[in-house]
């Protein structure tokens, strides 16, 4: 069993990027952009919209306040403002859920973020103290360093992402972007790449070793040419090889079952 996530909602008024109505066809889960490095909202309240009416899992996928740069800068905060401006996207996304009978069941750090809140504890730190106290039911969406760490020392649950497209290093950590080889495009490869992951648990680094990997949810990116037909691709092999797709909070269920 495994989750299918993408982001979603990262337009912003008369933009718009990727293909969210045909993602939300195949995906079962969304990290949907809560108005820092995208989304507005109207955006926000479509796409929630769209997930509860599909039975897609609604996550919230917050940034750095930084909408000029996509949230892919890094911003020296302190640990209180990573924590307010985490807070405030929670707020936001869990209003809009509740309008449309839903929640949010997970949240996701993006971009830079999202890079940082794995090296450091503070940060970290701050994303774990607004989850836990926005709710204690909320997953973590991260790679295993130290905002899972964090997580699961404040008790709340983990849901570890595979990143298919992306090249891996040794240590489990993904080649920076701005390295040669950090974004992989062959469709074939990242098809059985991914059924690998998902089956094997395993994955090849950029130095042909292979690494463990327990991943609960796979990312497809959705904002790049060919990214639909790549993700109805993806889907189709992983059911042909036996793998029930699922929202998140479902495969954590199954998982982790309560006594």
């Amino acid at each position: 069993m495994i989750d299918l996530v993408a982001d979603l909602g990262e337009g912003f008024g008369a933009y718009r990027i990727g293909n969210d109505p045909e993602l939300l066809e195949i995906v079962s889960s969304a990290n949907i952009a809560c108005g820092f490095h995208a989304g507005d909202p109207d955006i926000m309240n479509f796409t929630v919209a769209e997930c509860v009416r599909r039975g897609v899992g609604i996550g919230a996928h917050p940034s750095f306040p930084d909408l000029r740069g996509f949230g892919r800068r890094t911003m020296d905060l302190s640990e209180d403002e990573v924590r307010n401006d985490v807070l405030y996207q929670l707020g936001a996304l869990s209003a809009f859920a509740a309008m449309h009978s839903g929640r949010v069941a997970h949240v996701a750090p993006h971009g830079r973020l999202g890079n940082l809140v794995a090296v450091r504890p503070d940060y970290a730190a701050a994303v774990v103290d607004a989850a836990a106290g926005v709710d204690e039911d909320l997953i973590v969406v991260a790679q295993e360093g130290e905002l899972a760490k964090a997580a699961r020392a404040r008790g709340l649950r983990v849901g570890v992402v595979g990143i298919v497209d992306r090249a891996y290093q040794e240590d489990g950590t993904l080649v920076p972007r701005s390295l040669p080889g950090a974004v992989l495009h062959d469709p074939h490869a990242i098809v059985d790449r991914t059924v690998r992951m998902v089956c094997e648990r395993k994955l090849q680094t950029t130095s042909g070793v292979d690494i463990d990997i327990e991943a609960d949810t796979v990312l497809l990116h959705g904002d790049n040419e060919g990214a639909v037909k790549l993700a109805r691709l993806i889907r189709s092999e992983l059911t042909s090889a036996g793998v029930h797709i699922a929202p998140l909070a479902e495969v954590l269920a199954a998982k982790h079952p309560v006594a």
